[in-house]
């Protein structure tokens, strides 16, 4: 049984954090410098943005990486350090420097991380002169700090951890993660750090993330625009004292089925909190011929603007749905889709085989307004089921991302 506990990315055994406000951005006055460390050296994975534009920290990470370990991670808020140019490259490296010094390990074995405003050269100084401390204050009950540091536009914090039992040894795994706005699938402004206690391969770790961001992180969306600095990783340093998986086997199943569960409660918590969202929608496309179609369809209509403009109405506008189905790209057969809206307000049906219904427009309306809506869409064409989630395109969106720089 995957079970719920406390921790964050503090759960694991070995593992502590915290968080401290070094004052990169001025005005500032919440943490925004986080450090994650594992006693021990770690198997790591990670994946990120598919952006060609990529800011200066995921080039450096992705390069330190690339030998499968590390086995700390500093990570700030306030500064994307992205299209910065040669200073920045240099400003990412001293960030893994300083931080490396402060731990006692190799800077290559640290993960770089930053978010917050593009094209401005990040205050290093600032982040140098912090990290004594921030390491200094490491701790089993840090993960509070380190997860508030990271939060940008965020109005909540977003954490998960859970254990369980493999070989007969408990493991467990946590998490944190930021991203609220900038969020469109293949990740967003989405920073996820991720620890676990199990031993593991760095090459079972990498397939185990990989296989499980394509039904999670990879169908959130918020407002269509894919990041510059999106970064999942993860870090495993086996103290958990299970035998390591190195193949794909019953114990590596259970790994992925645990890490599927919290990345699927981070990626509902993310979309939940877009920018000036008043609704979480989710989307599920069943009878499809295959997952991989099911999942771009329901993609399609929670990254509408329009279909997202009519949860903020509440408004049953299920044509928009039809409309932003069609433009995805996949073959389905209209005339047999229906759709449906339900909560724990209720159960709509609004079209069904291809034909609009009479449906009660006051009850669709108590259902819409409800913060969590889902949307049913039957194709009749097959046996597989995809999701996705998004929010509800705000006013408030708009005036969060105005004087965003500014």
């Amino acid at each position: 049984m995957i079970k719920q506990i406390e921790g964050g990315v503090c759960a694991p055994l070995g593992f502590t954090a915290n968080g401290v406000l070094a004052g990169i951005k001025a005005g500032r006055t919440k943490n925004d410098l986080a450090l994650i460390y594992s006693e021990k050296p770690c198997n790591a994975a990670g994946v990120f943005t598919k952006n060609l534009v990529k800011a200066e920290a995921v080039k450096l990470t992705r390069q330190n990486l690339k030998n499968g370990k590390a086995q700390g991670v500093i990570a700030n808020s306030g500064n994307a350090n992205a299209c910065t140019g040669e200073q920045g490259a240099k400003n990412a490296l001293r960030m893994a420097q300083a931080a490396a010094k402060a731990l006692n390990i190799a800077s290559d074995d640290v993960i770089v991380c930053s978010t917050g405003v593009i094209g401005q050269q990040i205050n290093i100084e600032a982040i140098e002169k912090a990290l004594p401390n921030l390491a200094d204050g490491l701790s089993k009950t840090g993960n509070a700090a380190a997860r508030e540091a990271i939060m940008t536009t965020d109005t909540v914090y977003k954490e998960v951890a859970v254990e369980f039992e493999l070989g007969g040894k408990t493991v467990h795994i946590g998490t944190m993660a930021k991203g609220s706005g900038m969020i469109h699938i293949n990740m967003g402004t989405m920073l996820s750090f991720m620890t676990t206690d199990c031993a593991i391969s760095s090459e079972m770790l990498d397939s185990a993330l990989r296989e499980t961001i394509e039904g999670t992180y990879n169908c959130i969306s918020v407002d269509g625009d894919t990041s510059t600095n999106d970064t999942l990783t993860i870090l495993a340093n086996g103290m958990a004292g299970n035998a390591e998986i190195t193949e794909k086997n019953a114990d590596y199943a259970l790994f992925v089925e645990a890490l599927n569960q919290i990345n699927t409660m981070m990626a509902r918590k993310i979309a939940a909190d877009g920018e000036g969202a008043e609704h979480l929608i989710e989307c599920v496309v069943k009878g499809a011929k295959t997952v991989e179609s099911a999942r771009v369809l329901a993609k399609s209509v929670i990254s509408s603007s329009l279909v997202k403009a009519a949860f903020f109405g509440a408004d049953a506008n299920w044509g928009r749905i039809l409309c932003a189905m069609g433009y995805s790209g996949e073959l389905f057969t209209p005339e047999k889709v229906s759709v449906t809206f339900t909560n724990s307000k209720g159960t709509v049906e609004v079209f069904k085989n291809g034909v609009p219904l009479n449906f009660d427009e006051d009850k669709a309306k108590i259902v819409l307004t409800e913060k969590e809506v889902q949307i049913l869409v039957d194709l009749e064409e097959g046996n597989c089921t995809g999701t996705a989630w998004g929010c509800d395109l705000t006013y408030n969106y708009v005036k969060i991302n105005g004087d965003y720089r500014t």
